[in-house]
């Protein structure tokens, strides 16, 4: 048991369970060759707090969903409440944050969790906005996190939708060449394990500023959650195509509150993590 949770906190960089810094020796999972620069980190300036990479979806060729009632596009949106996010937590300074897109670019989604990757990110959030068919009366915040199978039939449709993403880039997916199968599944498990307990406490946290769906938490297999190391979430504020929820997230007001409560998830989920690493 002693062996399987260093090899756990390895692949996590968080050093040997218990101890307060993250180490660089251990068993890391190979990247791709396809180096890019890092973005800046913001908050804290010690480097065992833990990192959040916000990811606001779409970007530049890729607007995302377009809103019926007001031409909003998704990828404006995210942007805007992804930096919203970011300030709040940097401001905070209780852990280091980083954005895979501060400006309006095309990412493809794998460099988006590869940057997650390669910062050795302890949390990754992609920040989204949903749409509902024939403006069908859906509003309320969503939470996804990875699934083989998708929970339901909405959440497949929206899989295959953000999925599509990479395609424009002209960037075929692929795995890492030359990895432990049972190693990556290893990391993969205790990742899907943290992003579901994470997905509880931003509802939980969450609620007192904004609306969630009844079904708040769902499963599917997006592209963008697949880093088998980094606990994924896929935030969907609200509906583009509900006036309320609409204006809501394109607010300023209405900015400031999702990011409080992000925010205020965060450092809950840190705080309760680091109490039980610190009782092993």
């Amino acid at each position: 048991m002693e062996y399987l949770l260093v090899l756990v906190a390895a692949l996590f960089g968080l050093g040997h369970p218990g101890s307060a810094e993250g180490g660089e020796s251990g068993f890391t999972i190979a990247l791709g060759a396809d180096q890019k620069d890092l973005p800046r980190i913001l908050g804290s300036r010690r480097p065992d707090r833990p990192l959040v990479v916000i990811d606001p979806g779409h970007g530049g060729k890729d607007p995302g969903a377009i809103s019926p009632i007001a031409n909003k596009r998704e990828k404006d949106v995210t942007l805007q409440v992804g930096i919203a996010i970011r300030d709040a937590l940097a401001a905070s300074g209780r852990v280091r944050v980083a954005m895979t897109r501060e400006d309006d670019r095309f990412l493809v989604l794998r460099d988006r969790y590869e940057i997650a990757r390669r910062m050795k990110a302890d949390l990754f959030i992609s920040i989204h906005a949903d749409a509902a068919p024939h403006n069908d009366g859906a509003r309320g915040a969503t939470i996804y996190t990875l699934s083989e199978v998708a929970s339901d039939r909405e959440a497949a449709l929206l899989a295959a939708r953000e999925n599509q993403a990479d395609r424009l880039g002209d960037a075929p997916l692929s795995e890492d060449a030359g990895v432990n199968r049972i190693l990556i599944d290893l990391a993969q498990r205790e990742s899907m394990n943290i992003s579901a307990v994470f997905a509880a406490v931003l509802r939980r946290e969450g609620s007192a500023y904004f609306p969630f769906r009844p079904d708040f938490h769902r499963f599917a297999s997006l592209v963008v959650l697949k880093a088998p190391d980094v606990p994924s979430i896929l935030f969907e504020t609200g509906y583009l195509t509900n006036a309320v929820d609409l204006s809501y997230i394109e607010s300023r007001e209405g900015q400031r509150r999702i990011a409080s409560g992000m925010k205020s998830a965060i450092e809950a989920h840190f705080a309760r993590r680091l109490v039980r690493l610190a009782s092993r």
